[in-house]
């Protein structure tokens, strides 16, 4: 009995057997013997590098976010530890010493593959495969795999790929030489044609190409919807963070939706956005964003950039903060430099501690308190510090978006249709010297009614 076989390109050094839930990338298709197989987890052997002058706790904190990134890839942790780095071997990244003792660790411990938290250049990834005869990836394939296993929409599905293909192109070295095409011709005319590696690459290329023109596609529809968004009189905010800091459960509770909520990194890739009511009156418009996460791969920057634009365009930023993250100020600097990479650097916003009820830091929490004096401390699960949060929120809406107060001539009544029409009426006075409103109205529209507004001394 035969049956079609696709044989991967994305992660050409990683047995995809040992992942046998995760899509993947198909090149082509070629024909075996069907063999019945039993999934079975596998076991990875984690491993963190502290550098020189690195302190203790950093790479500690290094070491279990690591071990959370494994645990949501799917993988049981069989084995860990933290090995000191004084200089990195350009080979083999750790030496031979190292090397050696880490294949001991990895037998006792039955591992399937080993986990670094460094980056691996190819050359080490394919140097220390062959020394330990065990799968060897690093923290950016980890990141890889769970943003493919959770991407949902077309739109995260084609990011995702797309930055599996950038990072799998310097990773395509496979011993395929004895698969070197010959070209025809005369006898002592006769040369290599193209090599499998040579196909594999340009397939890969190709694909790149086009998974970038499909995106363009998907890009152009968002600038029409952030356009809509802008031209509107609704306050927009983007809810941003660390992974797993609490941004959709925030939401769900201030929207009283359903968004996607999990114990685990990287729960939402796709931004949502929903409608939220003031109690005093007004709206806004509420988005969750990806999580950060520090040294996230370069490729995911670039493939989900339109994705985490969206703080860009908004016009203010909720950023929640996890209280209860063994290194939160890390994570704090972390949201922040990404932040200021999309250009939001001097863009309002209102910081809220969460998890306050599971606070593993005081002192971080008071450093950030420090640098934001009104910062909201609460918890989401608790349902604490949510009034004062959405007071803050109301409060930053309202200076966004300001209201005016107009006269238009009681002949004019096609003015006050105009703002209900295109701005939010707030109220509208009919007196003897003409039409009293109220309102918030769109941008373009500002101009328009410089006329009529009125000032007060």
């Amino acid at each position: 009995m035969t049956t079609k076989v696709t044989i991967p390109i994305v992660f050409p050094y990683l047995p995809h057997h040992l992942f046998p839930g995760h899509r993947e990338e198909p090149i082509f298709e070629t024909t075996s013997s069907l063999i019945d197989t039993v999934e079975t987890k596998t076991k990875a052997l984690v491993i963190t590098l502290r550098e020189n002058q690195e302190d203790k706790h950093r790479a500690e904190a290094r070491l279990e976010e690591l071990l959370s990134l494994v645990k949501t890839m799917g993988a049981e942790v069989a084995s860990s530890l933290i090995i000191p780095l004084r200089t990195i071997n350009p080979a083999t990244l750790i030496g031979s010493g190292k090397v050696a003792e880490v294949m001991t660790i990895a037998e006792e411990a039955h591992a399937d593959c080993i986990i670094f938290d460094h980056d691996l250049p190819p050359r080490c990834q394919r140097n220390l495969e062959e020394m330990t005869s065990l799968a060897v990836i690093d923290r950016q394939e980890v990141i890889l795999q769970i943003f493919s296993d959770r991407a949902v929409t077309k739109e995260a599905v084609l990011q995702v790929a797309l930055a599996r293909q950038e990072y799998s192109l310097p990773r395509l070295t496979r011993k395929w030489t004895h698969l070197s095409r010959q070209q025809g011709g005369a006898k002592g005319t006769r040369g290599e044609g193209e090599t499998q590696l040579e196909l594999d690459r340009r397939i890969v290329a190709n694909r790149i190409t086009q998974l970038k023109e499909e995106l363009k596609k998907i890009e152009a529809q968002r600038v029409i919807q952030r356009k809509s968004r802008s031209n509107g009189t609704v306050p927009t905010a983007a809810i941003v963070g660390y992974t797993n800091a609490g941004k959709s459960s925030l939401l769900n509770l201030l929207a009283k939706s359903d968004v996607l909520v999990e114990d685990k990194l990287f729960a939402t890739l796709d931004p949502t956005t929903r409608r939220i009511s003031f109690p005093n009156g007004g709206d806004i418009l509420l988005t969750d964003t990806v999580g950060f996460v520090s040294d996230l791969p370069h490729q995911l920057v670039d493939a989900f950039k339109s994705t985490l634009e969206e703080a860009s365009y908004d016009d203010f930023i909720v950023h929640v903060c996890d209280a209860a993250h063994p290194d939160m100020l890390q994570c704090y600097d972390t949201t922040m430099e990404v932040l200021a990479s999309l250009g939001c650097e001097g863009k309002p916003m209102v910081v809220f501690i969460n998890k306050m009820d599971m606070a593993h830091n005081e002192f971080a929490v008071a450093k950030i308190m420090s640098q934001h004096p009104d910062a909201i401390q609460g918890s989401i699960k608790e349902g604490t510090g949510i009034d004062k949060l959405m007071a803050a929120i109301e409060a930053k809406a309202h200076e966004s978006h300001p209201e005016h107060e107009y006269l238009f001539p009681n002949t004019r009544h096609d003015l006050v249709a105009l703002v209900r029409n295109s701005g939010t009426l707030i109220a509208a006075e009919y007196l003897p010297e003409g039409i009293l409103v109220k309102a918030r109205v769109p941008e373009r529209l500002l101009s328009k009614f410089e006329p009529f507004e009125r000032i007060e001394n």
